[in-house]
C-alpha cells in the first residue's frame, strides 16, 4: 500500500501559518488605527513636555521617545546604575545641569528627579547640551544620552556612520528604539504639540 503525500501535512502547513501570521502583523502594523499604536506609544506630561523642549530647543516628539524608551512613561523608575525618573537621569547630570547654568537650580531641585516636572526640565536641558555638543547630530546625541559623550566621540574619530561605528549592542538598539518611538510620537499625535 502507498502512501500519497497529504496536502496539509504538518510540514507543510506550519510554515503557511507563520508566513500569513507575518503578512497578518504587517498588514495590522501599516494599516491599523492609531488608537492602536496609542496603547503602545502612550503620551503623557505633554505640558511639562512642551514648555521644557521649546526653552531648551528640542524637539518634544523626541523627549516623549526618549521618556518611552527610557523610563515607558514611569516617573519613579530607577536603574540598576542609579538613573532616576522619567528620562533616567543620573543624579552628577543633573547637578551638572544646574551648574552650567542650563536649568535654573531655584525653580528645579536636581536632587527631586522623582517630579516630572523637574525631570524633563532637566532632561530636555541635557538633550539641548548634548545636541549642540554634537553640532546638531541628533542620533550622536541620543547614543551619548545613552552611553556617554566620550564614546560617541570615539566611536566617531575615524569619521564611519555612527550606526556602523557603534561598539555597544545596548547603544546600537536604543538608537534604534528611540529612532522608531519618535517617528511613532510624530504620526500619532501630530496636534499635540503645536
Amino acid at each position: 500500500m502507498t502512501r500519497r503525500p497529504r496536502l496539509f501535512a504538518w510540514y507543510r502547513t506550519v510554515p503557511i501559518v507563520i508566513v500569513l501570521l507575518f503578512g497578518v502583523v504587517s498588514w495590522a502594523y501599516a494599516y491599523a488605527p492609531a488608537q492602536l499604536f496609542q496603547v503602545f506609544y502612550p503620551l503623557r506630561y505633554e505640558e511639562e513636555i512642551l514648555t521644557s523642549a521649546t526653552n531648551h530647543g528640542v524637539d518634544p516628539y523626541l523627549v516623549a521617545a526618549v521618556i518611552e524608551t527610557e523610563s515607558g512613561w514611569d516617573p519613579t523608575a530607577r536603574s540598576d546604575r542609579g538613573a532616576q525618573g522619567l528620562m533616567q537621569l543620573m543624579p552628577e547630570t543633573a547637578h551638572d545641569m544646574v551648574v552650567k547654568g542650563l536649568v535654573d537650580g531655584g525653580v528645579y531641585d536636581s536632587s527631586n528627579l522623582d517630579d516630572p516636572a523637574t525631570n524633563i526640565e532637566i532632561g530636555c536641558a541635557y538633550l539641548s547640551y548634548l545636541i549642540s555638543y554634537f553640532n546638531g547630530a541628533t542620533d550622536h546625541a541620543i547614543a551619548a544620552y545613552n552611553a556617554g559623550m566620550g564614546n560617541v566621540d570615539s566611536w566617531t574619530e575615524t569619521g564611519d556612520e555612527l550606526s556602523d561605528a557603534i561598539t555597544f549592542p545596548e547603544t546600537q538598539s536604543y538608537l534604534a528604539r528611540v529612532t522608531t518611538a519618535h517617528e511613532r510620537y510624530r504620526e500619532l499625535y501630530p496636534d499635540s504639540f503645536l
